[in-house]
């Protein structure tokens, strides 16, 4: 994955004072899923869709709503392409970077805290953190239908069949 360049794939900046209590859609259009698709590692991103509900707190904003998602991605051992989907629910807070911890010292962190974005001023990136989401949905280690005969072919037993470390065993080191 690489790191978003200063505007991101699939920026969609919220005014503060523009928050209502409508539910807000995001669509990335076919430009937007061939960016996040390349940062993502995909063959390709087929729909990306978000609609989030958005109540302010003063100056944190929660936001809940449902990601959607359709992508192609290589099978982590056949490479093979691998039809993926998600469905997830968003649960986002976007605080204030001044209000979160500065420190260097350890911090406790809470459930509630993992999902706190920081902005600044007025203005924060809903686009950006449905992206992240996206991002935090794909498993990378996601494993098609030909992922055991690919496994077989190269000699590595599978897990069940060797015992947790005894599939490493089908990996040989040559000594001539």
């Amino acid at each position: 994955m690489t790191a978003p360049a200063d505007r991101p794939e699939f920026s969609r900046t919220i005014d503060l004072r523009q928050i209502t209590a409508a539910p807000v859609t995001l669509l990335a259009d076919p430009a937007e899923c061939a960016a996040l698709a390349e940062r993502f590692g995909l063959v390709a991103l087929d729909r990306l869709e978000a609609v989030v509900t958005l109540v302010a707190e003063g100056d944190v904003v929660r936001a809940s709503g449902r990601l959607q998602a359709a992508w192609t991605q290589p099978c982590a051992v056949s490479g093979d392409d691998l039809a993926q989907s998600a469905d997830e629910a968003l649960a986002l807070r976007f605080v204030p970077e001044q209000d979160l911890p500065t420190t260097e010292a350890e911090i406790e962190l809470t459930a509630e805290d993992c999902d706190d974005i920081p902005y600044r001023g007025s203005h924060f990136d809903l686009g950006e953190a449905v992206a992240q989401s996206l991002g935090l949905a794909i498993d990378p280690f996601a494993c098609g239908p030909n992922a055991e005969a690919a496994r077989q072919s190269a000699g590595i037993l599978s897990e069940g069949a060797a015992g947790a470390f005894g599939a490493l065993a089908g990996l040989k080191l040559g000594k001539d």
